[in-house]
Order: C-alpha cells, then sequence, then structure tokens
C-alpha cells in the first residue's frame, strides 16, 4: 500500500476507493469487485475495495442498516483474499476499531464523526491506514487537527477525503481549494464524488442525490491534483439498499476512469 503514503508519485495514478455503499450480500459484493478490479488492472488504477460492514447513520429508523456486522465483514475479507486487494470500511465508535481491523486494509472515519477523539486515536492504534472524511461543517484547515491525533498516537498512514461542505439546508457544494490545503499537510487529499453530491434532510426521509454530476466533480478534483478518488457504485443503484440517490450506475464507471485517467496525465505533466 505504498501507493498511499505521502504526496503522490509523478510515475502514479491516482488511486481508487469504490464499491457498494454497504455490503448487502457476497454474491453482489464479489460481482462488483470483479468488474471494478479488471477495469483498474487495465487501466493501472491502484484499487480499494469500498463497503460498509454497517449503517450507523441513518434518517429514518426504518432503513437498512446491514446483514449483520461479522456477515459483513467475513464478505470484505472474502473480496480482499480473492482479488488481492485492500479493503475499506467505516467504524462509527471506538470499540469498532480493533475487531473491523481483523477482517480490512483502511478504516475510514466518517464525516460526522471526524472530531472524535477517541474513535480517531482507537482507529490509530490498530495500525491499519485510516480515511478521515472531513466534515461538512468543518473548514479543511481544521483538518490537521485530526491528522495530529492519529499521528501522535502511531505509525498508521492518514487519508483524507473531501465529501462536500453543507450549503443551507438539503445540499453541499465543493470547495477545490481542499486539494492543496489538505495535501500540504503531507497526507493524500482524496475526493468523494458521490456523497459529495448528497441532497440531505429531504422532508421524506431518504436523502437525495444528484449523480449525473458525478463526472464534473471528479474531473475537477483530478485536475487540481487530488490523490485519489472515492466513488460508490452500484449495478442497479435504484435498488440499492442505502444510498442509491447519489451512486454511479456500475456500467458509467469504466467510461468515467477512462477520461479520468487522461486528465491525470495531464495534470501530472503540467505540474512538473
Amino acid at each position: 500500500m505504498d501507493f498511499l503514503a505521502g504526496q503522490p508519485n509523478p510515475q502514479h495514478n491516482f488511486f481508487l476507493m469504490a464499491g457498494p455503499c454497504a455490503i448487502e450480500g457476497e454474491e453482489i459484493a464479489l460481482s462488483i469487485a470483479t468488474r471494478i478490479s479488471a477495469i483498474c488492472n487495465r487501466l493501472g488504477i491502484p484499487y480499494i475495495f469500498k463497503g460498509s460492514y454497517r449503517k450507523a447513520n441513518r434518517t429514518r429508523l426504518d432503513s437498512f442498516t446491514g446483514i449483520g456486522d461479522e456477515k459483513a465483514l467475513a464478505i470484505l475479507k472474502k473480496v480482499r483474499d480473492h482479488f488481492g486487494v485492500p479493503v475499506v470500511t467505516d467504524i462509527h465508535a471506538a470499540n469498532e476499531a480493533a475487531m473491523a481491523a481483523e477482517y480490512v486494509d483502511v478504516l475510514q472515519i466518517p464525516a460526522f464523526l471526524c472530531r472524535q477523539t477517541d474513535i480517531l486515536v482507537a482507529a490509530a492504534q490498530t495500525g491499519k491506514v485510516v480515511n478521515v472524511k472531513k466534515g461538512q461543517f468543518l473548514s479543511p484547515e481544521a483538518m490537521q487537527f485530526a491528522v495530529d491525533k492519529i499521528q501522535q498516537t502511531s505509525s498508521s498512514q492518514v487519508i483524507l477525503t473531501d465529501r462536500g461542505t453543507t450549503f443551507g439546508y438539503q445540499d453541499l457544494v465543493v470547495d477545490y481549494r481542499s486539494f492543496p490545503t489538505m495535501k500540504a499537510m503531507g497526507v493524500p487529499a482524496v475526493m468523494d464524488c458521490t456523497h459529495s453530491l448528497q441532497q440531505p434532510n429531504q422532508s421524506s426521509g431518504v436523502t437525495g442525490g444528484n449523480p449525473a454530476m458525478i463526472e464534473t466533480i471528479a474531473r475537477a478534483a483530478i485536475a487540481v491534483g487530488a490523490d485519489g478518488l472515492f466513488i460508490e457504485t452500484h449495478p442497479d443503484p435504484k435498488h440499492a439498499k442505502s444510498d442509491g440517490a447519489n451512486m454511479l450506475h456500475l456500467d458509467l464507471l469504466e467510461p468515467l476512469l477512462e477520461k479520468l485517467v487522461v486528465l491525470r496525465r495531464a495534470y501530472l505533466e503540467t505540474s512538473q
């Protein structure tokens, strides 16, 4: 996982964290991983499979939260072992860190929890890579404190991911100044291309989204030097059990990544 360390090497592509929002079952997880792994291998994109073993932050009580922690974590481990790729999942409390670390390579801290010291410290103590989502309510400069908490606890690698900033009550915007700011902290900076297009707090209790803008968000992120992209994708977003409104249809991932690889090459050439 050397490609996650420090600033991007001029010879490296961006890396990709991608997969379904939540682990819905073994068959669909393996199917998604099969397709994305093949695409990334062809395009030379370092790949991390993403899937939440449990969804703790849901608007309504009757929303899908998962198929069971151990069952979902075992599926993540099977993806890792079968495809030889790192896997990432969210944790929601300090006491989940050690459990999840038995199965995954990257522990992700949700945006709403990015200031929770006990969660950051517990994740760092596992020695795993820690991906911290920037809170929708925080400036990019404020993420230095999350980095400090982790690095002062252990030698764990840190990733910072922007997932948009609250704009009014039901929308988010992306401030692309985040990327040079967070990269200056000596850690990889990632764009969450799907959650940044959420339309939260809808009156129905189901989060909306604007997936037609995923390509725009991704293109702009690569153009300003994002080290990685985070994209939730599903073969049937309308019937996904979580966040279907803002996920990318799996059929659209390959043509999007083909364009982004070209943009990344141009960015590296003009940055030298």
